[in-house]
């Protein structure tokens, strides 16, 4: 079964977002806000296009894109403005799932070919503006990219017959009959256009009607119904709500099934409150949402796991985690090394947002990248000659000098552990 996503997009002119390629048209001031809110709201991907026709303003766009990524949770697909293969690599760097290449654009399939070799055809799209395009060049773009964007709608029929990729379509129609015919086309993996990109697009609802059409949408599904649990005198299921990335515990709820499907359909956590009687989506009045990553249910189906990436604090205290006071016993012996890295690297953050007076960072901060660098190389000499000796201890002071001035350097250069995380993953 192929399930279809909604992909807003987000055209870039000026810093600013507009309505249509024409560039003339502000649909909103705020990118980030815009960007947010299509995340926050129920979008599957994001699709960018920077129409800059500068250095200087694609260079701006790419900073854009690089913040974008940082907010969103969903994958970005970027492009415009591509004229060299460093292009490709600076959005790929800031974030992007893939390079969106044009194929209206001369040399556009010589620097297909390069940026494959380079990156992979899995990082790579090409956007379309007519079929001519596709028959001309149906088998580089077959050995080299992963996905078609087509501008306009086609004849999906004949673009099926001379590839296989799947396709996501960007419409300017605002007729929603014709969005249900693109999406049924066996070929299109996502719709994107004017009426997607939206600022009050309302994808839930929009899904629900696809639904009804038989249209398969990309959603959470439940493999078990409510009815399968077994829930206490009030119909309620106990919820424990665990970090995905830490495995920290962070809370414990309950749902009533409303709420569960209500979790299901949206991706938000969302629970039902014993003291108020009602329906509550976590993080709706402070904006720390609750993600969906996976939901479990114990061997007794008594009890739900949730995995979530959470926003901000869990807890209305403000703590990262509910379980914060001591009872009994002490804090095990051990630490989680992820937990570790971005508690230093949040000291670093912090040492540089508000400095103080006598900090080692703070000094390496004032003196600049070079000094920073000069660092980096020195420590990873120690290294070097440390594991010259046969003593290890020395190995891991030095690899814990040389990863704290790296860290440094990451927040000198806005490089997030998560961009890292996210390279390692990728290779």
């Amino acid at each position: 079964m192929s399930y279809k996503r909604l992909i807003p997009c987000i055209f870039i002119a000026g810093q600013k977002a507009v309505k249509w390629f024409d560039k003339e048209d502000v649909l909103c001031e705020d990118v980030l806000a815009l960007a947010k809110s299509y995340n926050d709201n129920g979008a599957d991907e994001l699709l960018i296009f920077d129409l800059s026709d500068s250095d200087e303003k694609h260079e701006e766009a790419i900073d854009l894109m690089r913040r974008i990524s940082r907010m969103i949770r969903i994958p970005m697909l970027a492009g415009g403005n591509i004229r060299r293969l460093e292009d490709v690599k600076k959005i790929l760097y800031a974030g992007a799932k893939r390079a969106l290449i044009n194929f209206s654009k001369p040399d556009s399939e010589k620097m297909l070919a390069e940026a494959a070799k380079r990156f992979g055809r899995e990082k790579l799209a090409v956007s379309l503006n007519d079929f001519d395009a596709l028959f001309k060049h149906q088998h580089i773009i077959g050995e080299y990219a992963d996905e078609l964007v087509f501008m306009h709608r086609l004849d999906m029929n004949s673009v099926m017959n001379l590839s296989d990729l799947p396709c996501i379509i960007v419409t300017d129609t605002m007729e929603e009959a014709e969005l249900m015919k693109v999406l049924k086309c066996p070929g299109v993996r996502g719709l994107s256009g004017k009426y997607i990109s939206r600022p009050d697009m309302d994808f839930g609802g929009f899904k629900e009607r696809c639904g009804n059409e038989d249209i398969m949408m990309t959603a959470f599904e439940s493999m078990m119904d409510f009815s399968q649990f077994k829930t206490n005198e009030q119909g309620l299921l106990p919820v424990i709500v665990q970090h995905y990335k830490t495995q920290e515990v962070l809370m414990l709820a309950y749902m009533n099934e409303e709420s569960f499907y209500q979790t299901i359909k949206s991706g938000r956590m969302t629970y039902f409150s014993r003291s108020r009687n009602c329906l509550w989506v976590k993080g709706e009045t402070s904006g720390h949402f609750q993600y969906v990553k996976s939901l479990t249910i114990d061997c007794d189906c008594d009890t739900l796991l949730a995995k979530v990436e959470q926003i901000g604090s869990a807890c209305h205290t403000g703590n990262p985690t509910c379980f914060y006071q001591p009872v009994a016993g002490g804090e095990a012996d051990v630490k989680n090394p992820l937990q570790i890295f971005e508690t230093v690297y949040d000291t670093i953050v912090s040492r540089k947002k508000n400095p103080k007076e006598g900090s080692y960072t703070n000094y390496l901060f004032d003196k600049g990248i070079d000094k920073i660098l000069k660092k980096v190389g020195e420590e990873a000499t120690e290294i070097v000659i440390a594991a010259k000796n046969p003593n290890p201890e020395e190995v891991k002071y030095e690899i814990a000098d040389f990863m704290y001035h790296v860290m440094v350097l990451m927040v000198e250069k806005g490089i997030e552990w998560e961009d890292i995380i996210r390279e390692m993953a990728d290779r």
